[in-house]
């Protein structure tokens, strides 16, 4: 599978999941827009390391959470890579807290971002993909967004909100020959879920998956490669779970 002469754009795209994303779109043919909010240096560095294999990439810097930084986000991708075909809609943010205890900054901020990223970004490229009637969207969820876990309510709610928005706005957009679907996250060891990282050094929470081993990042690349390319040409409105059989469990299966 290939991405020659694709252009791609990935917000969130200096670390974890968006930067091996990133890497991986362009290894394969794509230039690449890779998008940061506040960590200009790390996303110069994916843009560096993508030139280094000899691809091609930028680096973009926007707050997604904006609908006119979104929007220009979009434009300065098309106008310094010549079009845009790919959106990879990454951008995340945690603030994990127990409902009771949690104040309306914190669930706000982070709809804002988790959700609302996403749907600014992917209305700022419709008038691009609409009017070339081609055009792929992959949001990353997470497997939070179908399952309940403690302190997550506020981002388990952010990502329920992308599953919905994905079947509505591939219905809607399939006329226009743009694809929409997402993929679903198990656990990673990304800076979201450092603090469940920190017992035990993540075995605790490696038992309780059927393959034993938390996602590498890569792993989560390799899937929305799989949605963002010719392979996925049939598939809109799938949400995707990539999380070594988490979200397939009752409870954890064992008693000890």
């Amino acid at each position: 599978m290939t991405f020659d002469g694709r252009i791609a754009l990935v917000t969130g795209g200096s670390r974890g999941i968006g930067r091996a994303t990133a890497r991986l779109l362009a290894a394969r043919g794509a230039a690449v827009a890779v998008n940061y909010r506040a960590d200009e240096e790390a996303a110069k560095s994916v843009v560096a390391e993508i030139a280094e294999a000899g691809g091609t990439a930028i680096a973009i810097g926007a707050d997604v959470s904006d609908p006119s930084q979104a929007h220009s986000l979009v434009a300065r991708t098309v106008a310094e890579l010549g079009g845009l075909h790919i959106l990879v809609n990454n951008a995340g943010i945690a603030r994990d807290g127990l409902i009771y205890d949690m104040e309306p900054a914190d669930w706000l901020a982070v709809m804002q971002v988790n959700f609302g990223g996403v749907f600014n970004s992917t209305k700022a490229v419709l008038d691009q993909f609409m009017s070339q009637r081609d055009g792929v969207i992959v949001n990353v969820s997470s497997v939070m967004a179908e399952r309940g876990w403690i302190g997550q309510s506020n981002y388990s709610a952010s990502k329920g909100a992308i599953n919905a928005f994905t079947y509505c706005s591939a219905v809607e957009l399939a006329r226009f020959g743009i694809r929409v679907n997402a993929v679903l996250p198990g656990f990673s060891p990304t800076d979201l879920i450092g603090g469940l990282l920190e017992v035990g050094g993540g075995k605790k929470l490696e038992r309780q998956i059927p393959l034993r081993a938390l996602a590498e990042v890569e792993q989560i690349a390799e899937a929305i490669a799989f949605l963002a390319g010719p392979g996925s040409a049939y598939m809109t409105g799938e949400v995707m779970r990539v999380d070594g059989g988490f979200g397939a469990q009752l409870g954890t299966g064992r008693m000890s």
